[in-house]
């Protein structure tokens, strides 16, 4: 799995911020693989036995990181749709 680069991601910040919508749609996805990939880096470290898998913590962290009331919001409004 490649690295994302810094740069990448500071140029999709800096185009969102300036009110580029797209910009974030390509932000979302290339920050839950380097967390994934930061996560596994640090999670081989673990000792043995533990119950913590790389998902989980990934999912933890990257609800924290975006707004997870609008991103529930979402998600209900998508099941009501079906």
């Amino acid at each position: 799995m490649a690295k994302v680069s810094q740069k990448d991601i500071t140029g999709l910040l800096l185009d969102w911020g300036n009110g580029d919508k797209a910009a974030l749609d390509k932000l979302g996805p290339l920050v839950y693989k380097e967390l994934r990939r930061t996560a596994h880096f640090y999670m081989q470290r673990e000792r043995a036995g533990n119950t913590l898998q790389t998902s989980a913590l990934i999912n933890e962290a990257y609800l924290k990181l975006v707004d997870y009331k609008k991103m529930r919001a979402h998600f209900f409004a998508r099941k009501t749709l079906r």
